[in-house]
């Protein structure tokens, strides 16, 4: 589990030498890395384009499917209200996530997208891993910016 979430913390290292907030996610199968990637918003000019997003469209792709049920989703920064409901249309099995995010975050903050009725897939969730390393990469990365 460290070791996924060692990836994505490079992945959100890698989004911060490209001038994106640092945000880094990792899809797992069966123990095998799917996809891994950063935020690329500023990149591509693409506001859907967070870490999150762009690892379950690609492993959707890589795998053929749009249900990634057999799935783990690592990320070093609590989901937001989009790629939680997304994260819920993939089936993943299970979130891990590093810091909480009390003002943008959608899974224990804000929205709270799996709570919800609507909500037909609720993954496992695991929050908190490697949370104080995973705050400091974004209060180091907004500091520098101001």
């Amino acid at each position: 589990m460290d070791d996924f979430m060692q990836m994505a913390m490079d992945q959100a290292a890698a989004a911060a030498r490209r001038g994106e907030v640092p945000v880094g996610a990792v899809l797992v199968r069966a123990g095998q890395v799917i996809a891994a990637d950063g935020n690329r918003v500023e990149e591509l000019h693409d506001p859907t384009a967070h870490a999150e997003m762009q690892v379950i469209r690609a492993a959707a792709t890589r795998l053929g499917q749009t249900r990634l049920e057999e799935c783990d989703l690592y990320v070093t920064l609590e989901p937001c209200p989009m790629c939680a409901a997304a994260i819920a249309h993939a089936r993943l099995r299970r979130l891990y996530y590093g810091a909480y995010d009390p003002k943008g975050g959608g899974v224990e903050h804000g929205a709270r997208v799996f709570e919800r009725s609507t909500c037909h897939h609720r993954p496992e969730i695991v929050g908190g891993l490697r949370e104080a390393e995973n705050a400091a990469l974004l209060q180091d990365f907004f500091r520098q910016r101001r």
